[in-house]
């Protein structure tokens, strides 16, 4: 018994050791003081090195931290509608654990058709908190954008086609997130409308079009909802990818919206260095996502953000200005997140969130007609009832890419 108690304290006490030997006058660990003189302590304590290290991907879903500064890594987690189960390091297959096994909650389209705010932030709630009692800090949702052809394959992932619903939809989500101290990743900006030749089309909108149609649900994500990233999308606008695109991303998201938060690429969504630098990306993931391209060992540094941007840098061709403006959205969201002392510890896979999905299932049910009022269903009457269709014979959250979902209920 006195060996247990030994050990115990043994452990109490190495968990009270700082992992890192804290640097005088550390103002940048001191969350009482004001945020943005925390992340120009931790930026001046910095190397080229680890500052260019923050912008670019270094697995699957994850980007570097500053270890000797104990300023944690970034790790995301695919969303919307649920916290994905672990993959390997580099690899997309699932990890294997057998603890990871999400709530799968209703998908966006569904939210929107509840027309109820309340159940926006009951989603908003309780998906934060799974992503949160995961560890993952940036949860990849929600979506917003509007839904130009019914072909578009990612239209289950959007809050549906009018812009003053998405736009108050999306809010509450955010708020609730983010109260877990997880930055809402809201995507895809902007004009992901189709599949076909996604990564290459060039959408063409009128201006009027693309404030009053297009841009209204991300505008309220940012300045009502108050998001923490934005997620870049894959196609073209005014020629310019839309990852690293001045008129989206410096000129509307920072100028007039007013965002101070960290810019992310989606998967792959990188093509120019000097437009990543200069036209409003802070992170670039995903790009090879085999990590094996160009025959390197360690792919990531390959990166358009990542060596190539570390050269501009060290032969003066681009000033350490550009890097500065990343790194500092950067460390914004990871005060906000991981270094936020009050951040709750959130739960995963819960009776209540298990129930929260299904109301809000419930209440996005939309009933187009009701011939012989067959409902609602009298049990005293109906001894089977017959499910036709998709929803009869296919398990639903299994599909592919972000919404791939390894759930406990379905």
């Amino acid at each position: 018994m006195n060996k247990i108690k030994e050990l115990v304290v043994l452990s109490l006490t190495l968990l009270s050791v700082p992992l890192f030997a804290q640097p005088k006058g550390a103002v940048y660990l001191d969350d009482k003081k004001p945020i943005e003189e925390r992340i120009e302590d931790a930026l001046s304590r910095m190397t080229l090195e680890e500052k260019v290290a923050m912008c670019h991907a270094q697995s699957k879903f994850s980007s570097a931290g500053v270890p000797r500064l104990g300023i944690p890594e970034v790790w995301c987690s695919d969303g919307p509608h649920g916290i994905r189960a672990e993959v390997f390091w580099d690899e997309w297959n699932t990890a294997g654990w057998t603890n990871d096994s999400c709530i799968a909650f209703p998908a966006l389209t569904c939210l929107a058709a509840t027309w109820n705010p309340e159940m926006s932030a009951l989603y908003g709630k309780s998906i934060g908190e799974e992503a949160r009692y995961r560890n993952k800090n940036v949860l990849l949702g929600p979506g917003v954008n509007i839904y130009r052809t019914p072909l578009n394959g990612r239209n289950f992932e959007y809050m549906g086609e009018d812009p003053y619903l998405s736009s108050t939809m999306v809010v509450p989500y955010i708020q609730e997130v983010q109260k877990n101290g997880v930055a809402a990743c809201v995507k895809h900006f902007a004009l992901n409308n189709q599949e076909v030749d996604r990564d290459h089309i060039n959408v063409n909108v009128s201006d009027r079009a693309l404030y009053e149609i297009y841009l209204p649900a991300f505008k309220a994500a940012v300045q009502k909802g108050g998001a923490w990233a934005i997620m870049g999308s894959y196609n073209k606008y005014k020629g310019e990818h839309c990852c690293h695109n001045q008129y989206l991303l410096n000129d509307i998201l920072r100028k007039e919206w007013g965002f101070d938060g960290v810019v992310v690429s989606d998967w792959g969504g990188v093509h120019d260095t000097k437009q990543a630098i200069y036209n409003g990306l802070d992170m670039e993931f995903g790009s090879w996502t085999n990590g094996l391209t160009w025959s390197a060992s360690n792919a990531y540094d390959n990166y358009y953000l990542a060596m190539p941007f570390l050269k501009l840098l060290r032969s003066g061709e681009v000033k350490e200005e550009e890097v500065d403006k990343k790194v500092r959205n950067i460390l914004r969201m990871i005060f906000r997140t991981t270094m936020n002392r009050n951040r709750p510890f959130g739960s995963f896979g819960t009776e209540e969130h298990a129930l929260a999905g299904r109301k809000i299932a419930q209440e996005g049910i939309v009933l187009l007609q009701n011939k012989k009022n067959v409902l609602p269903v009298d049990l005293a009457k109906v001894k089977r009832i017959a499910v036709i269709g998709e929803n009869a014979v296919k398990r639903m959250t299994i599909g592919g890419g972000s919404s791939s979902l390894k759930v406990k209920y379905e």
